[in-house]
Parts: structure tokens; C-alpha cells; sequence
């Protein structure tokens, strides 16, 4: 299960269990303080990372090149 599907999954049943009960300030309480839990777990979205990956790639293949061309121009030296 992908960590967001398992929040939407436990979003979900404490929804439903909250609506069975007179419990909204409960329900506002936990939900603050999930997400004070989180915010201090120093996450990223997923489509962040992947972009940051991307350009980690790029940057890569562009030193590889970089440092072949600098090997290239030791050797006419």
C-alpha cells in the first residue's frame, strides 16, 4: 500500500467512526494534531522528488560528459 492510500485509507475509517459518535471536536483535535506530526517529519511529495531526480540525472550525464572532455584535452596536452 503507497503511504498516500494508506492516509486516505486511515482519513477514511476515522471518518467513519467519528460520524457515528458525537466526536467533531475529537475528530478537529486529531486532525491538527496528525498534521503537527507530519509537518515535523520533514516529507516531500512525491512529485518533488521525482523532479529533483530528473535533475540529479541530468546533472550526472552532464559531468560524466565534462569530465571526459577534460580527459580528452589532458591527453593532447
Amino acid at each position: 500500500m503507497t503511504d498516500k492510500r494508506l492516509f486516505e485509507e486511515i482519513d477514511r475509517r476515522m471518518k467513519e467512526i467519528l460520524a457515528r459518535s458525537p466526536a467533531a471536536d475529537l475528530e478537529k483535535n486529531l486532525r491538527a494534531l496528525m498534521q503537527s506530526a507530519f509537518s515535523r517529519l520533514d516529507l516531500v511529495a512525491r512529485e518533488e522528488f521525482d523532479v529533483q531526480r530528473e535533475v540529479l540525472a541530468r546533472t550526472r550525464a552532464k559531468l560524466a560528459e565534462l569530465e571526459a572532455k577534460l580527459a580528452e584535452l589532458e591527453k593532447k596536452l
